[in-house]
């Protein structure tokens, strides 16, 4: 008798084991949708984000609160160039916290020069404005760019003209997406702010006929990101650069997304071994920690922005300028450029062997690179979603194209493992739609 309890009470502890296993997934899967309902229920609906509740991040990795570790491919649109958290960043956030934060401009600190002395000589600049997200910097850019044509190139007040590209992504400020050709940018949110033109990109052409007497600059991105990582044909930035100057016309880089190692170079104008006279830097100069941003170029030009024209409250704050100095450090100091350019070329290569079948196109520099489905293949959100079970995190972007944006940091053997989960992903979903 007593051996019939024993053998009942030791399946009874088995079945007890099995359901607290099941209860405690259970819960997992609640804590997650418990989050995602939380987001829905008090954020506006204006992303779609990856059913991934992310709470922790270290190098290339990032986990989600069910303890799943995925490698991160989007390295949130190139802020995170550094990696996530990493310790020397962290640790400059540290020391400055406990330190001072913010002063506002109405004073001087004792970390804004040292960092703006930094950033010109890192990116060839002779003057910078900082700011604080992308958007302000690109509004700092068409400020600057207005006021020169007034002051410097003698155009009518009120008359100025910016040319602009199709398909751009610049940010999303009224004035910005004005001149969008993306109707979810733009649409519901006129008039559109008048002193724009919109041009074809890499079509110099276009650009030549665009100009006037009253254009005072032509913005653009050297690759453009958000349109699904355009890359211009070589030579097309040296030939923007010769019609900007015959014009007497302000060349506008936005290189947010581009900047700071991500194409192989510390920029991507570098590639054509040219210099714009604006420059709109951000995302990665925070190091992954916090936004920093800046327009830089020359004194000349930037010193047209004159006390009381512009400014911000957080913009080249003490704990800002810490974590950007840091941030540039690490570019340095651990050849991140070099790293982007070598491994990017391995990794393309590895997404060139992909079924030719459904991919239309295999694009990119250094480690910003795409794949862009055909229509057989079709949308790219259903590859994305597969590779996210995987564990690799990646986003769609014009509905066809998944952008791969990787940590600078990344080595070869997570690329390879990157590769393997975007094969392995492809090819199940192809089964699928066979």
């Amino acid at each position: 008798m007593i051996i019939i309890k024993k053998k009942f009470l030791e399946k009874t502890i088995i079945k007890l084991v099995k359901l607290l296993d099941k209860m405690e997934k259970l819960q997992n899967i609640t804590l997650s949708e418990e989050y995602i309902d939380e987001e829905k229920n008090w954020i506006t609906p204006n992303y779609t984000p990856i059913p991934a509740v992310l709470s922790k991040g270290e190098g290339v990795w990032v986990w989600d609160v069910d303890g799943k570790k995925y490698l991160d491919c989007l390295s949130a649109y190139s802020a995170v160039n550094q990696g996530h958290r990493h310790p020397k960043i962290i640790q400059a956030a540290k020391t400055q916290m406990d330190r001072i934060t913010l002063t506002s401009r109405a004073f001087f600190n004792d970390q804004l020069g040292s960092f703006m002395k930094k950033l010109c000589q890192y990116s060839g600049m002779e003057m910078a404005c900082p700011m604080n997200t992308g958007a302000e910097a690109v509004e700092t850019a068409l400020k600057i760019a207005r006021r020169w044509g007034y002051w410097k190139k003698g155009v009518t007040e009120n008359k100025a003209e910016i040319i602009v590209v199709n398909e751009n992504f610049h940010g999303r400020t009224i004035t910005i997406v004005g001149f969008s050709d993306d109707p979810d940018t733009y649409g519901g949110f006129g008039p559109a702010t008048p002193g724009f033109k919109i041009i074809p990109y890499q079509d110099i052409n276009a650009l030549k006929k665009a100009i006037n007497k009253n254009t005072v600059g032509f913005m653009i991105e050297p690759i453009q990101g958000e349109a699904g990582v355009i890359v211009p044909y070589n030579g097309y930035l040296k030939e923007v650069r010769k019609v900007c100057d015959d014009n007497n016309v302000l060349m506008i880089l936005d290189e947010i997304q581009t900047g700071f190692a991500r194409t192989g170079k510390r920029f991507a104008f570098e590639h054509e071994g040219i210099k714009p006279d604006i420059l709109i830097v951000g995302k990665a100069l925070g190091g992954g920690l916090f936004p920093v941003s800046a327009a830089l170029g020359k004194k000349e030009i930037l010193s047209v922005l004159t006390s009381g024209s512009h400014g911000s409250t957080f913009g080249g704050n003490p704990f800002a300028c810490a974590v950007g100095s840091a941030a540039i450090d690490v570019l340095i100091e651990e050849n991140l450029a070099e790293n982007a350019d070598n491994l990017g070329a391995y990794f393309k290569n590895r997404l060139m062997e992909l079924p030719k079948d459904i991919i239309k196109e295999v694009r990119g520099k250094g480690l910003l690179l795409a794949i862009q489905f055909n229509e057989k293949g079709g949308k790219a959100k259903k590859y994305v979603l597969e590779m996210k079970k995987r564990g690799l995190l990646a986003k769609q972007t014009h509905v066809h194209t998944i952008r791969f944006a990787p940590p600078l940091i990344i080595s070869k053997e997570e690329i390879d493992f990157a590769c393997d989960i975007i094969r392995d992903s492809i090819n199940y979903v192809k089964s699928k739609l066979i």
